[in-house]
């Protein structure tokens, strides 16, 4: 159980008081449950939907935002605000990017892209909520943390000694192999359509294939500013096609 513990207390603040050892194996093994976090993330976000379904969907997509941050105590903007602040400070200059991205501090593009993912996320919300599918909101948070298996199991991790170099170096492979397959194909038997995760998954290669090219691999903020895309991405592409 500590690899399923370490995962929720990485990826929530969901208080689970419990003491584990986080020795290589347990990392590498935790990865195989962040697509479950993102379930329980999805689930509170239906509960809380169908208790808010009397309210505009306005207020209701604001409440349910608010949540889902809360649940994660904004971890991955966080990643986000720096991977944005890299990008743009940086100015194409992979030494000068992890150096910003490692400054705490929020920069005006970090803020910015904080603002403007909160903004689509709002607003794909509402939409969904307008057209009686909020359903499909279930997925983002599990799919956008099932392809951060697939990014640790595939890109060089920059920071050596980091806890995601850990994490990247244990990930046991074809049970991860595994546990991909099983969520996509329980994605396609629960309704979402089979072109939607197609394009999905495909512009997630892209967003890798840029980090590749920009950086030569990925950090712990690349990690948690792909998440955030990925969520946004899943109800953008739900609303839009």
């Amino acid at each position: 159980m500590q690899p399923l513990i370490i995962a929720f207390q990485l990826l929530t603040r969901i208080p689970i008081p419990v003491a584990v050892d986080h020795t290589p194996y347990n990392q590498g093994h935790s990865m195989l449950f962040y697509p479950l976090v993102g379930a329980v993330i999805g689930a509170v976000l239906m509960l809380f939907g169908a208790l808010l379904e009397t309210q505009p969907a306005v207020v209701q997509a604001a409440l349910l935002l608010s949540i889902w941050v809360g649940l994660t105590g904004a971890l991955h903007l966080d990643g986000l605000a720096d991977s944005a602040d890299g990008w743009v400070g940086g100015m194409g200059d992979r030494k000068r990017i992890l150096e910003i991205m490692k400054d705490p501090s929020a920069g005006p593009m970090g803020v910015t892209a904080i603002v403007l993912v909160l903004l689509l996320k709002w607003s794909a919300v509402v939409a969904l909520i307008e057209s009686d599918t909020l359903l499909l909101l279930f997925w983002s948070p599990v799919l956008a943390r099932l392809l951060l298996i697939s990014l640790f199991q595939t890109t060089p991790y920059l920071r050596a000694g980091g806890m995601g170099e850990d994490l990247s170096r244990n990930i046991p492979q074809w049970k991860a192999y595994a546990v991909q397959l099983l969520v996509f194909g329980l994605a396609l038997y629960f309704g979402v359509h089979w072109a939607l995760l197609l394009l999905y998954i495909s512009i997630a290669f892209l967003f890798r294939l840029l980090v590749l090219q920009q950086l030569g691999g990925i950090t712990g903020d690349v990690a948690g500013a792909m998440v955030e895309k990925m969520e946004l991405l899943f109800v953008l592409l739900c609303v839009l096609l």
